[in-house]
């Protein structure tokens, strides 16, 4: 059974026919997360978000796992609910940074899940997107996207992460990197694959370890 919370931050929601509410937020669409981080209930994950994409650095590295996941539902007037967003972590390490966590977001406008675990105010990543020349750039399938560093200074005083984001597919993507040097991991041809298209390969995925804070 998933369990249900606000995406834009740790508060309890409540849950009244079908409306969910948030105690800072008021109402909201659920972040919808699973109690335990595993194939069969990433497996639920991807059936619960057909036609939204989940996203990961593929392929995963040597002693690198997902750490976490989660996804946001969307329910209007008399419709079936819809997926509004999608997190995945990727935990591991590297030689430079030791323990490291990849967190990618993909949503729709408005959600705010990415600013959530950005640890800034939102809810979209705001005028540092599209401001001059991309800082870095992944590669989806054929697609490169450029992403912009998004300022974490006025958050808070913990300068513990680098987070850059963009867009694609008409849809907002967020990358958070903890520690804040793993940034430099992305000068790297990174690839981020959907994996709701990619099928078997997935039994093979490690799932567990410490899940991240956000």
């Amino acid at each position: 059974m998933l369990v249900a919370g606000c995406p834009r931050c740790t508060s309890p929601v409540t849950e009244w026919e079908g409306t969910w509410a948030c105690d800072v937020h008021g109402p909201t669409a659920p972040l919808l997360r699973p109690p335990e981080v595993s194939y069969d209930a990433f497996a639920d994950h991807l059936r619960r978000t057909p036609g939204f994409p989940t996203y990961l650095p593929w392929p995963l590295g040597p002693a690198w796992h997902v750490s976490d996941f989660a996804l946001v539902e969307i329910t209007g007037d008399e419709e079936e609910p819809r997926p509004g967003a999608t997190l995945t972590c990727a935990s591991g390490v590297s030689a430079l940074d030791g323990p490291v966590e990849v967190m990618v977001v993909a949503e729709e406008p408005g959600i705010g899940l990415g600013a959530r675990c950005a640890g800034t105010t939102g809810p979209d990543p705001g005028d540092d997107v599209g401001r001059g020349a991309p800082d870095v750039r992944v590669r989806i399938g054929q697609q490169t996207v450029p992403l912009w560093t998004v300022s974490t200074s006025g958050a808070d005083d913990r300068f513990d992460r680098s987070v850059v984001a963009g867009e694609a597919e008409g849809r907002w993507l967020w990358l958070v990197l903890r520690p804040a040097s793993a940034i430099l991991l992305l000068r790297d041809d990174w690839i981020l694959q959907d994996l709701s298209g990619v099928g078997p390969p997935l039994v093979e995925l490690p799932f567990g370890g410490e899940r991240p804070v956000w």
